[in-house]
Parts: C-alpha cells; sequence; structure tokens
C-alpha cells in the first residue's frame, strides 16, 4: 500500500511538473482602480490555490473548536457516568446492614 501511494504522488507530481513547464507565459490580472499584475500564469494558479486553501482552512476553524469542546462535554459526562456507576455497584455488593432481611 505504501509503495502504491509513493508511485501514485510521484505519477501526480510529474503532472503536475510538467503542467507547470507549459504554463510559463507571462499572464495579466487585472485588478480595480486600473492596477495590474503580471507574472507567469502557473504562479497565478499556485497563488489562488494557496489563498484558496488558506480561506479553507480559516472557514473550518470555529467548527473544529466546537468539535473540540462539545468532546471534552461529553468526556466528563462519560467519567461522571462511569463513577455513578462504580459507586451502584459497590453498593450492590454491600452486605445488608445489621437487622435487614432481604427477600
Amino acid at each position: 500500500m505504501k509503495i502504491l501511494f509513493r508511485i501514485v504522488a510521484a505519477v501526480l507530481f510529474f503532472v503536475f511538473f510538467v503542467f507547470a513547464l507549459k504554463n510559463t507565459q507571462e499572464a495579466a490580472l487585472h485588478l480595480f482602480l486600473g492596477y495590474e499584475i503580471r507574472a507567469p500564469l502557473v504562479l497565478l494558479l499556485l497563488a489562488f490555490f494557496m489563498g484558496g486553501t488558506a480561506l479553507g482552512i480559516l472557514a473550518m476553524i470555529p467548527t473544529v473548536f466546537r468539535h473540540r469542546r462539545d468532546l471534552t462535554k461529553h468526556k466528563k459526562t462519560i467519567a461522571t457516568m462511569a463513577q455513578e456507576h462504580e459507586a451502584q455497584r459497590l453498593a450492590q455488593l454491600q452486605p445488608p446492614p445489621d437487622g435487614v432481611v432481604g427477600r
């Protein structure tokens, strides 16, 4: 499985490397107020890919923190339930006090 993963990674690297070599022509990105950025097409694509990845990660942060908070709350609830269960089990194991007759 590890070898298959490395083969797929090598093929993808080769494909993206050839894509980068084929797209070295200069491209112009026209912005607001007459501003213009000129750079190789592959660098513009890489910059927008990295920007989109960063925005995606930033969008996920609140969800991740909410899940972590919920997980902590659930762990505390489970610990409390385990303590209650252990106390009930110990109470059942103790013999009844003197003078109490069980049915």
